[in-house]
């Protein structure tokens, strides 16, 4: 059998530990097919022979594509092998890495999955940035600003949560603050360092639908204000006059945009900004023409 009904296939990703660096691959390779109808499965903390052959069979029965990152040269060995023998299309994505790094280094890897490393300042970090954005989220805490790494500004729906979250997990401390029809921004966002404030904008048509999509998700009439057209493009136009009245904040348009090219033009944005900063300043203060 090979992948559903309704023509999407399978993607398995198989770790032996959290996965979460080649689900980011897979998934940014993903971004140059838009709309193809692909499931990524994840297989994570697989560290033994009979899990990687159950994965594998599963694969074969549905003609899945396999993409693996496992540091065990074994278990690599292993994978090889069996996706051989049952004609699975197999991908190894850190092995070869790790030979070649060796090789450069001249130095032998301790292959040890991350799972199973001491916990590093730089995950502690990573910790600490979730949980300031949780708590950051919507404008829950306007105190957080001053504190922010980041600040996003944009109308409702305009992923500012996912964005939050994406980004809190390459260690930044993000807030962000939704834009609501006749209300300015709090003060606390005024005194926040405003080279860190990002605001979020998106074509109308596509808000309406997505609008109109979460009311139909939680029963609820589509002919709202908060999708009624006319109601968001006033929002939007609300939304662009205060991005005018601060010419500091760069504005991101997130339309067709998958939140992980949003975050990367964000962080872009940023380093620019912070490169910027930089020459001016090594400069003594004077532009260099």
């Amino acid at each position: 059998m090979e992948g559903q009904p309704n023509g999407a296939r399978f993607i398995d990703i198989v770790s032996d530990s959290t996965g979460e660096t080649a689900e980011k691959v897979v998934r940014a390779a993903m971004l140059q097919f838009p709309g193809a109808p692909v499931q990524i499965r994840l297989h994570t903390r697989v560290r033994s022979q009979a899990g990687v052959r159950a994965v594998l069979q599963q694969s074969a029965n549905d003609g899945a594509l396999v993409l693996f990152t496992v540091v065990s040269p074994e278990l690599r060995e292993f994978i090889h092998h069996s996706s051989y023998e049952l004609k699975v299309e197999a991908v190894d994505l850190i092995g070869s890495l790790i030979s070649k790094i060796g090789s450069f280094l001249d130095a032998s890897p301790i292959n040890l999955p991350s799972a199973m490393l001491p916990l590093s300042d730089e995950y502690f970090r990573r910790i600490e940035a979730v949980e300031f954005a949780v708590k950051s989220d919507d404008g829950r805490e306007p105190r957080n600003f001053k504190k922010a790494d980041l600040i996003l500004v944009g109308v409702s729906r305009t992923s500012k949560t996912p964005l939050s979250t994406l980004l809190a997990q390459r260690g930044l401390k993000v807030a962000n603050y939704p834009i609501v029809l006749g209300v300015e921004p709090p003060p606390e966002i005024e005194e926040a360092p405003q080279d860190r404030c990002v605001g979020l904008t998106i074509a109308l048509e596509q808000l309406v639908q997505i609008r109109r999509a979460r009311l139909k998700q939680l029963g609820m009439p589509v002919d709202t204000n908060y999708g009624l057209r006319d109601h968001v493009q006033e929002e939007l136009d609300f939304a662009s006059a205060i991005f005018k009245k601060h010419p500091n904040w760069p504005v991101i348009d997130v339309t067709g945009r998958a939140i992980e090219e949003t975050a990367v033009i964000i962080l872009e944005t940023l380093r620019e900004r912070d490169r910027n900063k930089a020459a001016f300043a090594s400069s003594g203060g004077f532009s260099i023409v």
